[in-house]
């Protein structure tokens, strides 16, 4: 048997395609709201961003790593219904992963945990690199648009929630609860991602993606 150090190591797009692959077996049977599709947008809303930000190549092959492993823990948080955060969790789980399939790059391995680690937005820790600032904005672009309502309202099916509601009734109600509505997240969370945006060019496409939502909710608020 070898042990880790003996192991060859990958290069790298031998290790981009060998974490996809761990990644598609953890999160393949993940509720639809954060599978495995999720994390592929994911890993093309940050190409995007790594090409119009002109990323160096150090930073761009850390950053499409961090976007395949931000959600790796996923399940974990899942199964304590929320106890766990689900991006601390996630750090040393994306290193585990890392280290299991031969990577040897301290800096790499460094850079791409803490964009695991940082990218939740109501996470206890920020954003700092470029790193984080490109895999952030990529998981985030992926919570707004049409994209975002239809996860939106994915998740508020999943957990009984109604249809709609009023802003009065959603930003009265609690998380989990039956007014939990697509409307409610947007109220309380989504409308705001675009202020939160690190990126020059998430910033840009955030908006655009924010306007599509805010037409949208207008449409089904006259509709009610």
């Amino acid at each position: 048997m070898t042990d880790e150090k003996s192991q060859k190591a990958l290069s790298g797009e031998e290790l981009f395609l060998a974490v996809k692959e761990k990644v598609r077996e953890i999160l393949e049977e993940a509720p639809s709201c954060h599978d495995f599709a999720h994390t592929l947008r994911v890993l093309a809303n940050t190409e995007k961003l790594i090409a119009l930000e002109k990323a160096d190549e150090k930073t761009a092959f850390a950053a499409r790593l961090g976007a395949l492993l931000h959600d790796i823990a996923r399940p974990e948080e899942l199964a304590s219904g929320g106890k766990i955060c689900h991006a601390q969790e996630g750090g040393p789980k994306a290193e585990k992963i890392l280290r299991e399939l031969s990577c040897r790059d301290e800096a790499l391995i460094s850079s791409v945990c803490s964009a695991v680690r940082r990218h939740r937005y109501r996470g206890k820790e920020k954003p700092e690199t470029q790193v984080d600032f490109l895999v952030h904005d990529g998981d985030k672009l992926d919570s707004i648009g049409a994209v975002g309502i239809a996860r939106a309202c994915h998740f508020a099916g999943r957990i009984g929630a109604k249809l709609h509601n009023t802003q009065e009734e959603a930003l009265a109600s609690k998380a989990y609860s039956r007014e939990d509505t697509a409307y409610r997240e947007y109220l309380v969370k989504l409308r705001h991602v675009p202020e939160r945006m690190l990126t020059e060019s998430g910033k840009h496409l955030a908006r655009e993606r924010a306007s599509y939502m805010e037409e949208f909710f207008r449409r089904m608020n006259e509709n009610r």
